[in-house]
């Protein structure tokens, strides 16, 4: 076994260990809106369910050089977005949602995505999802030193749900329409590919 310290290795270092080996890991397409009103459409494969009663969904939202991104910073501000999943028809778009832009500049002129409108908050949602939650912020932790902030762990409750009727089946989603892709590491993502079935002891 190879044994190393988190502590003496560098941040960089560590991510790629994390990202390589902590697989597969689902993307949450989050769309968000600053006070001026421009959207924001963001990947984020620090992704995962907190609870279920209430619905709680988490993202985490890494900073560069100890500044939040637009989605962290558009989420503090106005409490809402909706998270999306990435499947294999709409990975392509997602993927052109990462590109570094100005403050000023929207990734939906990247893509082919269509806006939809909320039930429940204001920021718009992507059309071309399979499914999508409206969310409210429920809380946010800062990960990382007071004056070395590294992370912001943002928990979002869920107020309304959207399923594609091709996925919805009595209360169950089909996992083969829905055709989620995860993350890897690098430019590697995955399909969900054979599946098993192993019963829980009683």
């Amino acid at each position: 076994m190879k044994k190393l310290r988190p502590d003496a290795l560098t941040q960089k270092e560590n991510y790629k260990l994390l990202i390589g080996s902590i697989i597969p890991r689902p993307i949450a397409l989050v769309t968000s809106q600053s006070d001026s009103g421009l959207l924001n459409i963001a990947p984020f494969s620090f992704f995962n369910i907190v609870s279920s009663e209430p619905p709680i969904l988490s993202i985490a939202v890494q900073r560069v050089e100890g500044e939040m991104k637009d989605t962290a910073r558009n989420i503090l501000q106005n409490k809402e977005a909706v998270v999306h999943i990435v499947d294999t028809d709409n990975v392509a778009d997602a993927n052109q949602t990462a590109a570094r832009l100005g403050p000023d500049e929207s990734e939906i002129d990247r893509t082919e995505f269509d806006l939809v409108g909320s039930v429940e908050v204001a920021v718009p949602g992507l059309k071309q999802s399979k499914v999508r939650f409206e969310t409210q912020l429920y809380d946010h932790i800062v990960i990382g030193k007071e004056e070395e902030p590294i992370s912001d762990l943002i928990l979002l409750e869920v107020k309304y749900y959207h399923f594609d009727e091709a996925i919805y089946e009595n209360g169950y989603i089909n996992k083969d329409e829905l055709g989620a892709v995860s993350r890897l590491a690098g430019n590697d993502y995955a399909e969900i590919g054979q599946t098993f079935t192993i019963k829980r002891p009683q």
